[in-house]
């Protein structure tokens, strides 16, 4: 797992998880409660806000900031979001939200969506390490991942109709298209708490495994992208979540555009010339 800051605030080493060089082993300090953590090309946005993870907006506002790094950064070729070994996030601090007025959340609620779409949106693979408690905003933001690998006791859900609200990060629309608007429906109008293994069964994870496991699994998953073609990962990235947005026909134009534009890369004359000589599976691409 990601190093836990010590009292004090100070950060241990951190710890190798693969052969890499010290300098590509290095922590951006976004904020007070997300870090940026990058080794391996593998990059870490790792919430730490005790005890729960409460996605204030203060959190929010330091998950974009920590998405656009990952998103910018070289040296980031796959990204995990990590809450920690007891959980993932537990929703949105209510505390902060209990006196809001109308006003107040029609000038803040643009922000929260945006934050979160900044990580849905990293043009490199995404997924999130999910254990405990995933709930409101925690399972809205487990949405924004491409992958979600989820500890096998962890509990997901969207119980804001329980306060008398909705999902307002994008629960409504990225449960719906996960799981389909039945699923969803019963998720969203019970507030009810879902389950690991009824999370696999529907869709809403894609992988289960012991608690202590879930971070590794996690960056197992990623690390397999460090070395892989980046402009066709984001390619393919962008074509299916933009083709799910449209009718079919746009969406194979979407596609027909994006796969066209990969023969102005060097990846796609090396992948090609590789395959020739040497059979699949063997190109050493450099992202350009």
């Amino acid at each position: 797992m990601p190093p836990r800051v010590r009292p004090g605030g100070s950060t241990p080493p951190m710890t190798r998880l693969g052969p890499t060089s010290t300098e590509d082993s290095r922590e951006s300090t976004v904020g007070e409660f997300v870090r940026l953590e990058v080794e391996g090309g593998v990059g870490t946005i790792r919430i730490d806000r005790p005890k729960m993870n409460a996605l204030n907006v203060q959190v929010q506002e330091e998950i974009r900031a920590a998405a656009t790094q990952a998103a910018e950064r070289d040296d980031v070729r796959a990204v995990v979001v990590y809450g920690g070994e007891r959980v993932f996030a537990a929703g949105a601090d209510i505390l902060e939200m209990a006196d809001m007025s109308y006003t107040d959340m029609v000038a803040r609620s643009g922000g929260l969506q945006s934050a979160f779409t900044a990580v849905a949106k990293i043009p490199k693979p995404v997924v999130a390490a999910v254990t405990g408690y995933a709930l409101g905003g925690g399972c809205e933001l487990a949405l924004c991942a491409d992958v979600r690998i989820a500890a096998d006791d962890a509990t997901l859900g969207q119980p804001e109709v329980l306060l008398g609200v909705i999902p307002g990060a994008g629960g409504t629309q990225r449960l719906t298209r996960l799981v389909g608007p039945s699923k969803a429906k019963d998720i969203i109008f019970t507030g009810r708490f879902v389950k690991a293994d009824e999370a696999l069964r529907i869709g809403l994870v894609d992988r289960l495994v012991p608690a202590d496991q879930v971070y590794a699994e996690a960056v197992a998953w990623a690390r397999q992208f460090t070395a892989a073609a980046s402009y066709a990962l984001r390619a393919a990235k962008e074509s299916v979540d933009r083709g799910l947005e449209v009718d079919l026909e746009t969406g194979l134009e979407i596609e027909r555009i994006q796969f066209a534009a990969l023969f102005a890369t060097e990846d796609r004359a090396t992948g090609m010339a590789s395959f020739i000589e040497n059979g699949p599976g063997k190109a050493a691409f450099e992202g350009r």
